[in-house]
């Protein structure tokens, strides 16, 4: 069972693996690219620009900008839809799920250490 985390706790798990991913030398990703990348790899595919649009509540343009850079970092690619061509879909990569087994690893270790 899941502990419970007082508003401090979290506050303070959450600027430690903050910290954590600002020190591990790879790129930064913002908010809105971490939730993309993270709905990408913790949903089931498939999933599209015009999906992630709507199911984050943003434009397309903004999923589209968020994809340009996580593609130049290699954490994730994008091809047409062949059966509709009007559709992007977006595919995952193993530097992708690296990257997400890697915050995963932050997270835990860095809730392990918060005091009682």
């Amino acid at each position: 069972m899941p502990s419970e985390l007082r508003p401090s706790q979290a506050l303070r798990l959450w600027h430690d693996v903050s910290l954590d991913l600002v020190r591990d030398g790879k790129p930064d990703l913002s908010s809105r690219q971490t939730v993309v990348l993270l709905t990408v790899y913790l949903e089931p595919p498939p999933h599209t620009v015009r999906g992630l649009a709507a199911k984050l509540g943003v434009t397309k343009p903004a999923i589209t900008r968020a994809l340009d850079t996580m593609g130049k970092f290699g954490l994730l690619t994008r091809r047409r839809d062949e059966s509709d061509r009007r559709n992007v879909i977006i595919q995952r990569t193993v530097e992708g799920a690296l990257a997400v087994e890697r915050l995963g690893d932050f997270i835990v270790e860095r809730h392990r250490e918060l005091p009682l």
